[in-house]
């Protein structure tokens, strides 16, 4: 009976904490682990001792975190390309039914604000979710992070400020970014690049992840022409015979899976502002896209 009392409170909170631990590391392996061995100390603690159950498991889950990324930092890995986070499957509507509380939590797990989240140091980076991910006060960050409230205000105000200049505006709303992919990956496939680039913003860049395992661009690619020009002529050359795709929400909105073989081959998402396309993410390591598979 304790045991089951034990697994169906962690069960409870199991969401909040890999929200939480995805948050703070962008990568879902590495989430996964941190709330795992959150669960371990939750069994093994003095669970009578403990007055607030998902007070302490958020506390257990953000110092693992801050500890997994702290020796993701120290080990100075070089990463082949541009990076991009793990895609995360999202599905808020049952966990945040408000609109505005869906769109908080979209926000905060967007593939913009988690490369700038990249940025910060790994205590930034847990005030930052903590406070504008899941609305914590400051007071309560302070006493998870052992830290003075003065601190963590100070923490919370660089971090804000850092994630306001390298985060580019976008629309979160889903209907709207949905209806542009859908165009737009239909212009590449015809080879319309006309109608292509009347989508595009001026500035728009592209992003491809590969880690140096897939072909995709090595350097983020800026402007409507060299983007337009560049998907087209990606398309033309490269498109399997086997190929298909699926819609899926991921990172807190509309994403298209490409499948070759059944196999995922690639995954786009795209930052929209004022109707245009001001970002395109292409996503094809395939050691990040094994978390898709049989979608």
């Amino acid at each position: 009976m304790i045991a089951d009392s034990a697994t169906d409170v962690f069960e409870e909170h199991r969401p909040l904490l890999m929200g939480v631990a995805y948050r703070m590391l962008g990568r879902v392996a590495d989430a996964e682990d941190v709330v795992q061995d959150a669960w371990l100390r939750w069994y093994q603690a003095d669970r009578a001792e403990v007055r607030e159950p998902r007070a302490y498991l958020v506390r257990i889950t953000t110092r693992l975190a801050i500890d997994r990324l702290r020796q993701v930092q120290a080990r100075g890995e070089t990463y082949v390309g541009p990076w991009l986070p793990e895609p995360y499957l999202t599905e808020f509507a049952d966990t945040a039914p408000d609109t505005e509380e869906r769109a908080v939590l979209a926000d905060t797990v967007s593939v913009a604000v988690l490369v700038v989240l990249e940025s910060l140091s790994p205590l930034e980076r847990a005030v930052f979710v903590l406070r504008e991910a899941f609305g914590y006060p400051y007071a309560e960050i302070a006493a998870l992070l052992d830290r003075g409230e003065p601190a963590v205000r100070q923490l919370a105000g660089r971090a804000r400020r850092h994630v306001a200049e390298g985060r580019p505006r976008y629309e979160v709303d889903p209907a709207r970014r949905r209806d542009l992919t859908e165009r737009l990956l239909a212009a590449v496939a015809e080879g319309d690049l006309e109608g292509l680039m009347s989508m595009l913003a001026l500035d728009v860049r592209l992003v491809g992840d590969s880690g140096g395992k897939a072909k995709a661009p090595v350097r983020t690619l800026h402007t409507a022409d060299k983007v337009g020009r560049f998907l087209v002529g990606a398309a033309a050359r490269s498109v399997p015979a086997d190929l298909s795709l699926s819609v899926l929400e991921v990172n807190g909105g509309p994403a298209v899976l490409l499948l070759s073989g059944g196999r995922p081959d690639s995954l786009f998402q795209l930052d929209i502002a004022d109707d245009r396309v001001t970002a395109v993410y292409v996503l094809r390591n395939p050691d990040k896209l094994r978390y898709l598979a049989g979608l």
